[in-house]
């Protein structure tokens, strides 16, 4: 990462938490699996893929139509959210070099927003463990009743207004490719971090985003 001693200020980085900032979609695949062996089903092989950029009560609709379950969407969202919960608050950790970076925007005084489709329930505990809280200025997520789902440059848009930016100042960091086109619909700079979740679709990402990484070490400057 170069450091520079020049101020950031009027410019942003908005960031994903799972697969961009939190190395956590393991967890989500493990719980997927847990989820539908419970209940005598294979899990479908695309299944993460789909829900990827859904937001989570849509998820629980999608969940509950696909399969034929009895469970309400609110009670779908209470079992993983249970499921969850142990995990975000405990055990998923910061991708490499991810705090680091984040910290030395701060420092730099860019203003920074996370922009993900976790519940605030996760979200929360997630980011403090990952010891993110102190650097962020401003949080939403799809689920919050004001953006629509990352197919949707909704959510950019809405962070960058939260941190009193322009959008065209805004720099984006994604690891799917709906939420990576998004983001350049609304004007943004968009760099893409690898997730193995996202792997089918890396040639993709990388032909989409303005920059691409596998490290924080490697982000850009944003000056």
């Amino acid at each position: 990462m170069s450091i520079s001693s020049t101020s950031n200020a009027g410019k942003a980085a908005i960031f994903d938490l799972d697969g961009t900032l939190l190395d956590s979609m393991g967890v989500w695949h493990t719980m997927d699996m847990k989820f539908f062996a419970e209940r005598g089903i294979e899990c479908p092989q695309n299944f993460s893929k789909t829900v990827a950029s859904m937001q989570f009560h849509d998820i629980a609709l999608y969940v509950r139509e696909r399969f034929h379950l009895s469970d309400t969407p609110e009670e779908l969202m209470a079992i993983w959210n249970r499921m969850a919960a142990d995990e975000y608050a405990h055990r998923v950790k910061p991708k490499p070099h991810a705090l680091a970076y984040i910290r030395h925007l701060h420092e730099t005084g860019a203003r920074l927003a996370i922009a993900t489709t976790l519940p605030p329930t996760l979200r929360e505990p997630a980011m403090k463990h990952a010891g993110l809280v102190p650097y962020i200025d401003a949080v939403c997520s799809t689920g919050d009743g004001i953006c629509r789902g990352k197919e949707y440059p909704d959510i950019y848009l809405h962070a960058a207004r939260l941190l009193g930016v322009r959008p065209e100042s805004c720099t984006v960091f994604e690891d799917i490719l709906t939420a990576v086109r998004s983001a350049k619909s609304a004007g943004m700079q968009t760099w893409a971090m690898y997730d193995a979740s996202s792997d089918k679709d890396w040639a993709a990402i990388q032909q989409t985003a303005d920059g691409t990484l596998k490290d924080f070490s490697d982000a850009p400057s944003i000056l």
